[in-house]
């Protein structure tokens, strides 16, 4: 420091020294004067207006949006998720599908063991053709009986009226004996009538009142027989029951071997609507009980959007409103989508810690409240679970 304080001296104290030193200062001070400026280019000129004019068109589009758009990003796709359950127990034998697929209504999904069911179906059948048999033989027997009865109870009814008309002629004969006896008893004792002719008549009265005695009794027999006749049609009525008695017997089976189809068709677990597979929850050879959850599966082209809307922007959600919907997973894709429901209370109505603090400090929080939007879609790229945001304007 002291030898540059020193040389400092030296140099105020040297006047001559400064003189020559100073016009090679001016020299290169005038160098430097007489070099030309540097021009700037143009294109970055143009490129920073251009930058500009970008920024400022974005951000007035960007304004624009925010004032007469309105988004909502608390939102995704949604389906009903139907989980297909089993009715019977059993063990599950094969499941025809895997996580993904893509099913027809009716294919089917899970098989479950289904020998006992399909033996059991068999025996009612056999039971069933049993009873048919049973009433093909009930009715022949009956038409059967019908005849021959008929033919007897005929014949019985033409023995009885020749009884009674041979009881009438012996009834006759008798009383036409009678008068000859009772002439004959009058005119004896006058002489006017031999003794043998009396005994004649009293014979021939007898006799008469025997035959009328026999033509009884036959006619007697003749309604005994028909009676029998009758009896023997009776056997009808037993047979018409015993064929009655076969329908309840026939539609008790009949019910039961319903049942047990239907038990043999609750084995064979079908898709109930075109659609795909989310899920799956059995592999072959477990076994499954009545309710268990097997799988889960939805229909693609039933998908929805749900949205939580700010209760401050629920009013540019009413019904019937047309939405634009941008999905997450499908960048510059736009879907287009209806209102069809705008929720009765805040989500927060339902949350499990009640909303009022008891402590008496209150923050004021927007609310929400659930909207449903329906949306069409063809290749099934919607799936439920994906974010989605919504846009929609404020006007209309």
């Amino acid at each position: 420091m002291d030898q540059h304080v020193t040389r400092l001296e030296r140099q105020s104290d040297d006047p001559e020294t400064d003189l020559r030193t100073a016009p090679d200062k001016e020299t290169e001070a005038g160098s430097e004067a007489v070099s030309p400026p540097r021009r700037t280019r143009p294109w970055r000129r143009y490129g920073a207006i251009m930058a500009a004019l970008v920024v400022l068109g974005a951000g007035g589009w960007w304004l624009y949006q925010q004032f007469t758009h309105v988004f909502v990003t608390d939102a995704r796709i949604a389906a009903d998720i139907v989980a297909v359950s089993s009715r019977v127990p059993g063990w599950v034998t094969a499941v025809e599908v895997t996580a993904g697929d893509t099913v027809r209504k009716g294919d089917i999904l899970v098989r479950i063991d289904d020998r006992e069911s399909r033996l059991r179906v068999q025996e009612l059948d056999a039971q069933l053709a049993g009873i048919a048999r049973r009433r093909e033989e009930i009715e022949a027997r009956i038409a059967l009986t019908d005849r021959q009865t008929e033919s007897r109870i005929t014949a019985r009814q033409a023995a009885i009226r020749a009884a009674e008309a041979a009881l009438a002629a012996a009834t006759a004969q008798r009383d036409l004996a009678k008068a000859e006896n009772d002439r004959a008893e009058k005119l004896v004792p006058r002489g006017l009538l031999t003794r043998e002719r009396l005994d004649q008549t009293r014979a021939a009265l007898e006799t008469a009142t025997q035959q009328v005695s026999k033509a009884r009794a036959d006619l007697e027999n003749a309604r005994a027989v028909f009676a029998e006749a009758e009896a023997a049609r009776g056997e009808l009525t037993v047979l018409q029951r015993q064929l009655a008695e076969l329908d309840p017997e026939e539609q008790r089976l009949r019910a039961q071997r319903e049942r047990a189809a239907l038990d043999l068709e609750d084995r064979s677990i079908v898709m109930p609507f075109a659609g795909v597979v989310d899920q799956t929850f059995v592999d072959e050879g477990e076994y499954v009980t009545p309710g268990q959850r097997l799988l889960m599966v939805h229909d693609p082209q039933r998908v929805r959007v749900e949205a939580n809307v700010k209760e401050t922007d629920i009013r540019f959600f009413r019904p019937g409103k047309t939405v634009t919907i941008t999905v997450d997973a499908l960048p510059g894709r736009r879907f287009e989508g209806k209102v069809t429901r705008v929720g009765q209370a805040a989500t927060s109505e339902f949350a499990l810690l009640p909303n009022p603090n008891p402590s008496g400090n209150f923050t004021k929080i927007t609310q929400r409240l659930p909207i449903r939007i329906a949306v069409e879609q063809e290749s099934g790229e919607l799936k439920p679970g994906m974010m989605v945001e919504l846009e929609a304007r404020t006007g209309g």
